[in-house]
């Protein structure tokens, strides 16, 4: 509530306080972490001494990583607000939207078409390594072959090399201008004819029939430029890559028919119209994490604190972005739409699973 990020606390606040503003819910204990791992311990420690049976939050991964222990130590079940998979353990769940969930249903999804053969090029940063080994994990999960990942530094010279090597073109293109040499070398016109004949003949598609991206901006459409050069487009590859391509600032209009998995906004419509008529504005997208976070605590809280079973229940919670669950070990399971990235707009492929039986959930 105060320091440099008191603007998002406030919107957290509001958001945790219009899902239990009816009254029925449990008390809100709302305490100042001042955006610090040392504020958010002195917070936790707090909140054992008034007795709370559930924290809502921290914000960050700094933050779940310091008070974890402290509330683990007390029994306390943690919904924090970071999308950091790796602060999840036991007692600690992190409901913010993942790169693994995201690349989860996008394997699920391109499997349900029949496109099994993955492959990703990714920036050498911590979101594209977070999105590799989202892929792998995911791929083992489907039973599907391991993927060919290569990673790339910053600039074009970067990205091409990393881009032929994923596309395995030299191996593709080799035995044609092995042929070519050889037609060449005979040093006469039919060898000439035959030459330029063998130059036309189309390169193999790539192994793969799905690439996995994780770039933005100017990186993004110099991925793009580069892809087609080694004969890696959309006529056999399907391009796919994070919930940041929805918005167009992304870049992500470089990428056209390329996937992208996030929540439905269209989940979103009462959260926006009582955000909005309760506080002037509509509702950032972090509101709808502690809007989540709130409701699913009136659901757990009963006359002996926060019910843990009831947490991570398998059939999970319908939510302002969707479907959840909440497993054991701390991960969350998300159930989210997939979109296609076209001139107009993002277009709707396959709707959010609404439950978790559904295909994706």
């Amino acid at each position: 509530m105060t320091g440099p990020r008191a603007d998002v606390g406030k919107v957290l606040l509001q958001a945790a306080q219009l899902a239990l503003g009816n009254g029925a819910g449990p008390a809100l204990d709302v305490l100042d972490t001042a955006g610090t791992p040392a504020g958010a311990v002195t917070a936790a420690q707090a909140a054992i001494n008034n007795r709370d049976t559930l924290i809502l939050g921290p914000l960050t991964s700094a933050e779940t990583a310091a008070v974890a222990p402290v509330a683990r130590g007390a029994n306390i079940p943690v919904l924090a607000f970071t999308n950091d998979s790796s602060q999840a353990q036991p007692g600690v769940w992190t409901l913010g939207i993942t790169p693994a969930q995201q690349v989860r249903r996008l394997v699920v999804a391109a499997a349900a078409q029949g496109k099994t053969q993955f492959a990703a090029l990714l920036p050498s940063t911590d979101f594209g390594q977070a999105m590799a080994n989202g892929l792998t994990k995911a791929l083992a999960a489907e039973n599907l072959p391991p993927a060919r990942v290569r990673m790339h530094g910053a600039g074009m010279g970067a990205i091409t090399a990393a881009t032929k090597d994923v596309s395995d073109y030299a191996d593709r293109r080799g035995p044609i201008e092995v042929k070519v040499k050889a037609a060449r070398a005979l040093g006469t016109p039919e060898g000439r004819h035959e030459a330029q004949e063998l130059a036309k003949q189309p390169i193999p598609p790539p192994s793969f029939n799905v690439l996995l991206l994780a770039d933005i901006h100017d990186e993004l459409q110099e991925v793009a430029s580069v892809l087609p050069y080694y004969d890696v487009d959309r006529s056999s590859v399907q391009f796919v890559g994070p919930a940041l391509w929805a918005d167009p600032a992304s870049g992500s209009g470089s990428v056209p028919g390329a996937w992208y998995a996030a929540p439905d906004s269209a989940s979103r419509t009462n959260l926006e119209r009582d955000y909005a008529a309760k506080y002037g504005v509509p509702p950032p997208p972090l509101a709808d994490l502690s809007y989540d976070a709130a409701s699913v605590a009136a659901a757990i809280i009963g006359r002996n604190g926060a019910q843990t079973s009831v947490l991570t229940q398998p059939a999970g919670f319908l939510g302002t972005d969707g479907w959840l669950a909440f497993l054991p070990d701390g991960q969350v399971r998300r159930g989210l739409a997939v979109f296609r990235i076209e001139r107009g707009g993002p277009t709707l492929i396959d709707p959010a699973p609404q439950s978790s039986g559904a295909p994706g959930s």
